[in-house]
Order: C-alpha cells, then structure tokens, then sequence
C-alpha cells in the first residue's frame, strides 16, 4: 500500500495570500494537487492542514482524502510531515511527501515513481525524480523512515534524511521540469500559468 502527504499547513507568507485558494484550470491549486494524487495508483491521500483550514475545507472537495489538522504548523514543515505520518494507513508499505503547490505534477509521474519503487532490484528506499539531473517532487520513502522522521526538529522536511542516506536514493529521470516548480511568490504563480501543461511520461507497465 502506496501512502501519500500532501503538505497544505503553510501561511503563504511570499505570496501574500493562501496559495492554497488559487485559480487553476477552473478550480483551486489545492484541488488539482487532490485530483492528480487520486487518479493515480495511490492507496491512500491524507491531507495536512493547519492555516485557514476552516476556509480551505470549505472550497476544496475532500470526500476522499484523509483531513489531519495540525495545530503546531508554525513550528516548521516537520511537524506536518510528522501528523501526516500518524495518520498513515497500518498497511503502508512507503509514502510520498507531497507540496500543496505542485499542480502541475500529474498522476503519470506518481505512477511512474511507484512503479520504479516496486521494481527495484537494489532495494532503494527513497525514490527521487529528478530533470537533467536536478532533484525534484515528489519524493517516495519506504516505511523504515517513518520512525526516523518523528525524530526530526525544525524546519528541515526531509532534507535531512537524504543528505544522511545517499547510498538509498533511486534517482528516476523524467521529461518534465514540473517536478522543480513550486510557487512561493506572485511571480512564481503567474509563470506556471502561462506553461501549465505538464510533460507526460511513458509508463512501461
């Protein structure tokens, strides 16, 4: 079972509104970040949410999600990472870290991520996509990091754990440069507007 975090508990300090509730393709940026992760292969969604969450709830469909509210968000990244991980499903065998401004990654890039988890002959436990060599998201994690995560402070995500454990990361190159692309200011949001189609990988299974 293929678990996923979608981290959504930030302020949105740089973008001077909640990015969350912006405009994509007719819905929210949220929204569409909900609806690739759910027309993937994914077993399970949970979402994070801390900032406005009452407001996000009220315009983003999360019938089919897992809501987790954390009430220490301004603590740092970490501590989402950390109450999604509570919520995880007692099957999950790995899980991915998932930004809440990364509507351009569809469930293609998901699939192929999982798939490459699933048949690694090295028995990689972190699996990264990366874009002419360059590092992205989502990340996947096998399940042995969950305990290893409840152990991290501050603002870190899971930086720190990859910089400890290079040897278990399984880079897969894609043909998007989505994977690179967050949006943290104003300038950011309106240069994803005018590329919004993401690039479409070719899944061998």
């Amino acid at each position: 079972m293929i678990s996923s975090i979608v981290l959504a508990a930030g302020e949105s300090r740089r973008m001077g509104q909640t990015k969350q509730l912006l405009e994509w393709e007719g819905k929210t940026i949220l929204q569409q970040v909900l609806e690739n992760l759910l027309d993937s292969r994914l077993d399970e969604v949970i979402l994070v949410l801390g900032h406005e969450a009452e407001r996000i709830l009220e315009k983003v469909d999360t019938r089919r999600v897992k809501v987790v509210i954390n009430q220490n968000y301004r603590e740092g990244m970490i501590t989402s990472i950390q109450q999604g991980l509570l919520a995880l499903h007692e099957q999950a065998e790995a899980f991915f870290i998932v930004l809440a401004d990364q509507p351009g990654i569809g469930p293609e890039i998901f699939d192929r991520l999982i798939s490459e988890f699933r048949r690694s002959t090295t028995q990689k436990n972190i699996v990264l996509p990366t874009y002419r060599g360059r590092r992205g998201h989502p990340a996947l994690f096998g399940l042995k990091y969950k305990k290893e995560a409840g152990r991290l402070k501050g603002d870190v995500g899971f930086r720190q754990i990859l910089q400890e454990h290079p040897e278990d990361i399984l880079a897969v190159e894609m043909d998007t440069d989505f994977i690179l692309r967050d949006m943290d200011t104003p300038d950011d949001y309106q240069k994803q507007l005018r590329s919004k189609s993401p690039g479409k990988i070719h899944d061998p299974d």
